[in-house]
């Protein structure tokens, strides 16, 4: 029989293991879903087939598994299902785990040695017809858009040399094109990293190689129109450490941060390195070049918010001492000297988003979550929901210009997962916002649907599901008629 999952943060609770399979016909709902939402939100879960084989794992080592929310004439229907790795058919087979630490293959069992270990549950997106679903260790691996089930694994059809891809991509609303990376690229604590464009047809046609700083955890990128940003922070990788069985990343605190800042349409051999001190971020909400000036912004912090990350780097800071806030980062390119400008105009939060038509260009709108202790439990500690511990409570809207904001929170027991941007075919209409809500006094999830200009006033719609959905990774919004 399979064994019970282990009772620690990142398999009890509201974080236990899902593992359903399903399809739900019509889902009940509270409040109007307007007609004009028509289309697919697709989600990405970590959710593990079996407890960990050395006893404890991050929550971020779960088997991909991808749900889809599908929104048509005011009806909201519901699918979820695995992704059908080797890693996960190996596994099945042998009706146990068989992989060790995250993302460290010397640790695994000696029957998968030397196989594909990758379950790309990170971030599903939708490009020139193909569903991918991605994780920054691997290629992304294909599914089927309506049923969710696995074709294969996605290289553009043997061009792409790099091993990995990332796990966030940046779509140009213009052209249409996908840029996007792979971190070691060239294997395993390489410092390799190839930037990559594929253009609106799928076709694969730029992949050009440099080299970081040093090893780095590089989860995220910025693209403007005129440039692409590659932030480096020191979560750093040891190719002896990890053979002796340790962690895969470390956080070093006396190196250095580094930002690459590339024309689009320079080769890499003129990337400009910025430094500056240890920082960590793994989500940039938007980036815009002003002539010689590039912004970017985002949520940074001192160090990463992952409590398996802190522990390997021997790190003891209350979460309260961990974030710095919501920050804009200034390059002046015109200028001699390597350092950047620094202005934080928000509360600290993650899971940035803007609307589509707003991605590399000036902007003036973002949305994104903090834990806001106001919102919370009056006595006793805040819930728990997914791999950094307390979930985020709170929808922040931000007038990025001016600093000012407004929020939402939904009751001191409900926790948010990642919101998507659902654009408004209204003239003058900002959109809207739907996000999965943690029902923790019920063990329910619901789907929320506020309108993105007036979060304040609370959700339009709320749609059931009729059990608890595990915390996602990420998600993104596909209009029906790309489908």
């Amino acid at each position: 029989m399979a064994k019970p999952f282990p009772n620690t943060m990142d398999f009890a609770g509201w974080n236990a293991p899902s593992r359903i399979e399903c399809d739900i016909y019509d889902l009940v709902t509270e409040g109007t879903v307007p007609e004009e939402i028509n289309g697919s939100w697709y989600r990405s879960i970590p959710d593990p087939q079996y407890s960990p084989m050395l006893g404890d794992d991050t929550f971020l080592s779960g088997d991909g598994m991808v749900s889809l929310f599908r929104f048509e004439n005011g009806h909201v229907d519901f699918k979820m299902r695995y992704i059908k790795t080797e890693r996960w058919k190996a596994e099945r087979a042998a009706r146990r785990s068989l992989y060790g630490k995250y993302r460290n293959p010397f640790t695994d069992d000696p029957s998968v040695q030397g196989k594909p270990r990758n379950v790309n549950n990170t971030t599903p997106i939708f490009h020139a017809g193909k569903l991918l679903a991605l994780k920054e260790d691997s290629h992304a691996m294909e599914l089927d858009p309506h049923t969710l089930e696995t074709i294969g694994e996605w290289d553009y059809d043997g061009k792409l040399k790099s091993q990995t891809m990332t796990a966030h991509t940046r779509l140009a609303p213009d052209s249409g094109d996908l840029y996007f990376f792979g971190y070691e690229a060239g294997g395993l604590v390489t410092k390799d990293v190839a930037f990559c464009v594929a253009d609106k047809k799928g076709n694969l046609v730029r992949e050009e190689w440099f080299e970081a700083p040093y090893v780095a955890l590089m989860h995220d990128f910025a693209v403007t129109r005129e440039h692409v940003i590659f932030p480096v922070f020191p979560i750093t990788a040891d190719l002896n450490r990890m053979k002796a069985g340790g962690h895969h990343w470390v956080f070093e605190q006396d190196k250095e941060s580094f930002v690459g800042i590339l024309p689009r349409d320079a080769h890499v051999k003129h990337m400009r390195w910025f430094r500056g001190p240890a920082r960590s971020s793994f989500h940039f909400m938007n980036a815009y070049s002003e002539g010689n000036r590039v912004h970017m912004y985002f949520g940074v912090s001192k160090v990463p918010p992952f409590p398996f990350m802190q522990e390997a780097s021997g790190i003891h800071l209350r979460p309260d001492q961990v974030r710095i806030g919501f920050v804009r980062w200034t390059f002046d390119l015109s200028k001699p000297g390597d350092t950047w400008e620094e202005t934080i105009i928000g509360p600290s939060g993650d899971m940035p988003r803007t609307a589509i038509k707003d991605q590399m260009s000036d902007f003036d709108i973002g949305y994104y979550q903090t834990f806001d202790p106001n919102n919370g439990p009056k006595n006793g500690p805040p819930p728990i929901a997914g791999p950094v511990g307390a979930g985020f409570n709170t929808i922040v809207r931000m007038q990025v210009k001016t600093g000012k904001y407004t929020t939402l929170g939904l009751g001191p027991t409900v926790t948010v997962q990642e919101h998507i941007h659902i654009p408004s075919g209204k003239p003058g209409h900002e959109g809207y916002l739907a996000f999965v809500c943690d029902m923790h006094d019920q063990q329910l999830s619901e789907v929320a649907i506020v309108e993105a200009e007036h979060i304040e006033k609370g959700p339009i719609a709320r749609i059931k599901v009729p059990f608890r959905l595990r915390v996602q990774v990420h998600g993104n919004w596909v209009p029906a008629e790309e489908l």
